[in-house]
Order: structure tokens, then sequence, then C-alpha cells
């Protein structure tokens, strides 16, 4: 066997839980074959450069076997040798993601805190109108 269909092979390879999953992203673009947006029934064979894109990241590898057969972890694994490009694009990407900003702290409205609850009670307590009266200072007279 020197040949196979792409959405076998990336199953094979452990790259999808599912071949049917593997052929939905096919679908959806999402996978090149060789610089060529692939269809399912694409056949793929030792030397071709598969390109999946998966989120923000592109992971490009070198068939280097093909297998009909799923099969355990470290045997998917020698299917394939993945690109230094693509490894460098994953790790600054793993770095990126690391080093971004809380999500959270961008929230600017929702449920108080402590802190501005406290800020919120203080006001209320009479702070507020002893501060900001609209009232006339009998001493400005």
């Amino acid at each position: 066997m020197d040949r196979l269909r792409i959405d076998k092979w990336l199953w094979a390879a452990r790259f999808y839980k599912t071949r049917s999953l593997a052929a939905e992203e096919i679908g959806k673009n999402r996978v090149q074959v060789n610089g060529e947006i692939a269809k399912a029934s694409r056949e793929v064979k030792a030397g071709d450069t598969v390109a999946m894109r998966t989120g923000p990241v592109t992971r490009e590898v070198r068939v280097r076997g093909v297998s009909g057969q799923r099969g355990p972890a470290p045997v998917a694994q020698q299917l394939y040798e993945e690109t230094p490009e693509s490894l460098a694009a994953r790790e600054a990407a793993r770095e990126q993601r690391r080093l971004g900003s809380e999500p959270a702290l961008s929230i600017e409205q929702g449920r108080p805190t402590k802190r501005d609850r406290r800020d919120l009670d203080g006001a209320r307590r009479g702070d507020w109108d002893n501060r900001w009266s609209a009232s006339i200072d009998p001493d400005d007279e």
C-alpha cells in the first residue's frame, strides 16, 4: 500500500478522532496537500506535505508512511514528521498564549468586586451626600 485517502491517513495518524471529523475538516478547506486544498478522496503518499489548520495555528507535516489502520500513538507518530517551521510556529503561539493578558481583566462591567462593593456602600452611607450636596454653604453668604 503506497497511497491512501487523506481522510483515512489523518485518522490513522491520530490527527482526528474519527474519519468523519477528518472529512469534515477537509470539507471546510482546513487541510492542504502539497499547497493545494484537498478533498477527502485525495490520495497521499510518502513525501507529500500536509498542512492542517486548527484554530490560529497551522501544522505542517511531511508524510513518512501510510497505514489504513489506526494504531497506538507511538506507531501513528512514525507516519509523519513535523517540519521545523511548524514546530517553531506552534512554540511561538504557545508562548504568545502564555504571555497574553488575563481575559477577566478586560471586563469592565458585570458583578462588582469586593472592593467595588465597599466603595458603593461608602457612597450610599452618606459620604456621597455630604460631599456633593447641592445646598448652599452658609459660610459663603
